[in-house]
């Protein structure tokens, strides 16, 4: 990816109330960043490459460019179009321009989502947790619980059968991502790929990544500050913290460039490096945007996030994004991958 490029830089709120506990609530309706996303799902994300395309370093900086814009824009964005890249990987419904697609699929031991076959087709009964977009999104992919099995559905979230649950998602950071609960009733489902197919598919490593673009876009976001300080005349530490937050970022930016090329050269994974090169750049992203965050904030002091309401909310939503990280979770199981190899490096 370029760094250079990149340092520089209806709908569901409309249906009404409920009786079930909650509303269908407006929250977001008259937000920039949703009034954004719904122009960006129209009229831009048709042109996003799919990964493996041979252009998914323009992909990544597409992704990257929306983070940097605003954190929650990227976040929401980078659901819908790896949600694209899910159905033309596996099949499923056409998505159509203007839809908002969300792919829920984080699977705690509770609350569990279960699909059911009956004579009309699939239903889905339950909760489900960390829907980002949840008043947002017209459609989603979502996981559920078939027997012992996991599997893939499509779904219309807009159904009546689908509810978000109020009073879920607390978050200071990322708070318009609107990741809360979501119940289901009987909603009606489209299932897109067999079971386990969804994190079978290599495609699943190759979007791992594409989150990790966000991160970097809005890292870069972050250091828009500092960078505009260090213009205007900051102090010599500032100069070094910016030298350090440049260093840390290109390497980002480099390790995100080479492994867009690696999966082009190979988008079905057939040498089996997905899982490792995708903890790789995720975990090299991480850690220049936790340097990032912690240079700034050490290099202009508490100034910027107590009175430029946009970089403390950058700043915030950044914190939380990152932890879509598991960190050493995630570290360990990358050291698990490379102590199996003969030579990794």
């Amino acid at each position: 990816m370029n760094g250079g490029s990149r340092m520089n830089g209806g709908t569901r709120m409309d249906r009404g109330t409920r009786t079930d506990g909650g509303t269908r609530m407006d929250r977001g309706a008259d937000s920039p960043v949703v009034r954004r996303l719904r122009q960006w799902a129209r009229d831009e994300a048709s042109d996003l490459p799919l990964p493996g395309s041979g252009y998914t370093d323009t992909r990544w900086q597409m992704l990257a460019s929306l983070s940097r814009e605003d954190t929650i824009l990227g976040r929401l964005a980078e659901a819908h179009a790896d949600a694209l890249a899910v159905l033309a990987e596996l099949g499923g419904p056409t998505p159509r321009r203007g839809q908002i697609w969300g792919v829920w699929a984080a699977e705690p031991p509770t609350p569990v989502l279960e699909a059911a076959q009956t004579s009309n087709g699939w239903t889905l009964t339950g909760v489900k947790p960390w829907c980002s977009g949840a008043n947002v999104c017209t459609d989603a992919l979502v996981t559920a619980r078939v027997g012992d099995r996991s599997r893939m559905f499509a779904v219309d979230v807009t159904q009546d059968l689908c509810a978000p649950i109020p009073h879920t998602w607390h978050a200071v950071g990322m708070a318009e991502s609107d990741s809360g609960h979501v119940r289901f009733e009987g909603a009606r489902a489209h299932p897109v790929g067999e079971p386990g197919a969804y994190i079978d598919r290599p495609g699943f490593w190759h979007g791992a990544i594409g989150v990790a673009s966000c991160w970097f876009g809005s890292a870069c976001a972050v250091a828009d500050t500092l960078h505009a300080a260090a213009r205007s005349g900051a102090d010599p530490h500032a100069h070094a913290h910016l030298g350090a937050v440049a260093a840390a970022l290109g390497a980002a930016s480099s390790a995100l460039t080479t492994a867009a090329a690696e999966i082009d050269s190979d988008p079905t994974d057939s040498d089996g490096r997905g899982r490792t090169r995708a903890r790789i750049v995720r975990a090299i992203v991480e850690s220049a945007a936790t340097e990032c965050l912690d240079r700034v904030g050490r290099a202009l002091g508490a100034a910027p996030l107590c009175a430029d309401h946009q970089h403390a909310r950058r700043v915030a939503d950044l914190t939380v994004y990152l932890r879509q990280s598991h960190a050493e979770k995630d570290l360990a199981a990358l050291g698990e991958d490379i102590a199996e190899e003969k030579n990794p490096w």
